[in-house]
């Protein structure tokens, strides 16, 4: 079950009721039952043992911690916490690589799925507590379901218990504005996953699943065209959850924020997965930089490429992923280091803050974002190469077939003008940068909001990619 599976349509409803019905006292119940359920929708016992584990694991450390004050048993609590959640992450996410597991499978790899995002969870709880900047969640009902909860459980956005547990405590009170917006908020994000994403997708996985056969503008507009699907498919994710939370009065992190109009690739960063952004900048790169600090800005630069180096292992076991990790990494190493040049520069050429000089960080910030995703999402390392040099060479750029030709098959799909309506509305949303347009719809009159619904829902319907359940591309991670 996902969110674009008819089945979701039903669950959704169903605990949502059950919510409802329950007290407060209980209501916690409701959504941990739910939550089990759902995660049990994927049909494979071993995910429920891992989340399981993982639960037990880093509940029981936090209570050991809260009641340990020797520094040296609070250290060794943590480690061995830490080391049992990596060991559960480690044998979901890497074992089956070993067993020649495909890269994709219907979901994804499907033995792991989910189990990055609540393993990371579990971690930065422990940190916090050993830190003492949280204090150890007594209930084992709200840990459970600070867990387990199904709107972030596949995908995230990965919440630390300081801003997800207090919600928890709040007694429920219907509020109509609030529950609208989180309807829209998921229809939004529906419409970005089915319409854009599964659109663009229908040109880039044949291009990149068969890269041998492409030269040259194909492999540009397929590399140009996955920069988008990702993060359409990633975005309308996250607000299919944060929507689907706000119905019960959760509000979940807010994990992306324009990324392609960062500046630079520390920006992108911070405007790209921000749960994930936060946690590696935290929990590994801080640690790494203050215990290098010596080296000055050696030591900067050496823990940004250890730190995207393990965002690249993160994502899987494959040598595509560690080099899209330490080109990030060389990325901003390279920027802390040219940094005090930068400033003299932009000093001596008067350009510092000029908006045209920003678009064109912007532009060439997206094409390294793009040229990493290449490794991201090519199925080997040699097709990653293959791509690599077929960008670089000049045969194929200019389409021998004919302009009327080379905009069919490249620009419409194949298909007709009407699969190129929705990439227009793309182009044009994103063209328009409307960050939080769907706060400003719902403080519009009721004859403005209802038009705007139903326009939505009828592009969704007549233009979405159904079929089966399409699955999400970091269901593989």
């Amino acid at each position: 079950m996902t969110f674009t599976s008819a089945g979701f349509l039903i669950f959704l409803p169903l605990v949502f009721a059950a919510f409802c019905w329950f007290g407060d006292r209980r209501r916690w119940l409701a959504l941990l039952i739910g939550s089990c359920v759902f995660y049990a929708s994927f049909q494979s016992p071993f995910l429920l043992l891992a989340l399981a584990l993982a639960t037990t694991v880093s509940y029981a450390g936090g209570l050991c911690l809260g009641r340990t004050k020797r520094p040296e048993a609070r250290n060794a609590i943590l480690g061995c916490g830490v080391l049992l959640c990596l060991g559960i992450l480690f044998f979901a996410k890497y074992l089956p690589h070993f067993r020649a597991a495909p890269h994709y499978g219907p979901f994804g790899a499907i033995l792991s799925i989910g189990v990055s995002y609540y393993t990371f969870q579990a971690i930065s709880y422990l940190i916090d507590v050993h830190l003492e900047v949280q204090e150890p969640e007594r209930h084992l009902g709200y840990f459970a379901v600070y867990m387990a909860y199904f709107p972030k459980l596949l995908q995230g956005p990965i919440e630390r218990a300081g801003h997800f547990l207090p919600q928890l405590r709040i007694p429920y009170r219907f509020d109509y504005d609030k529950f609208r917006s989180g309807l829209l908020l998921f229809a939004w994000g529906l419409f970005r996953k089915v319409v854009i994403a599964e659109r663009i997708a229908a040109y880039v996985d044949p291009v990149y699943n068969n890269v041998r056969s492409h030269a040259g503008l194909s492999l540009v507009l397929a590399t140009y065209g996955y920069a988008v699907q990702i993060y359409c498919d990633f975005a309308g994710y996250t607000d299919m959850a944060r929507g689907t939370a706000r119905l019960f009065n959760i509000d979940l992190t807010e994990n992306f924020n324009r990324p392609y109009s960062a500046a630079s690739v520390a920006e992108f960063w911070r405007r790209w997965h921000i749960s994930f952004s936060r946690w590696i900048l935290d929990y590994i790169f801080k640690p790494l930089q203050l215990r290098w600090r010596n080296w000055g800005v050696s030591g900067t630069a050496a823990a940004l490429l250890v730190t995207f180096l393990a965002s690249g292992i993160w994502h899987g076991a494959s040598w595509g992923f560690v080099v899209w990790g330490l080109l990030h990494g060389v990325y901003l190493a390279a920027s802390v280091v040219y940094r005090p040049y930068k400033r003299k520069l932009h000093a001596a050429l008067g350009v510092g803050k000029s908006a045209w000089y920003r678009g064109v960080q912007a532009f060439c910030t997206f094409n390294l974002v793009s040229f990493a995703w290449i490794f991201f999402r090519a199925n080997n390392i040699g097709d990653a190469f293959y791509v690599v040099r077929s960008l670089t060479a000049l045969s194929g750029w200019i389409p021998l077939e004919g302009i009327a030709r080379f905009l069919s098959t490249q620009i419409l799909l194949g298909e007709g003008f009407h699969n190129a309506v929705p990439l227009v509305l793309m182009l044009l949303v994103l063209a328009a940068g409307a960050r939080e347009w769907t706060t400003r719809i719902q403080e519009q009159r009721a004859l403005v909001r209802w038009p705007i619904y139903l326009a939505l829902s009828y592009a969704t319907v007549m233009f979405g990619v159904w079929g089966s359940s399409p699955r999400f591309v970091y269901f593989a991670f």
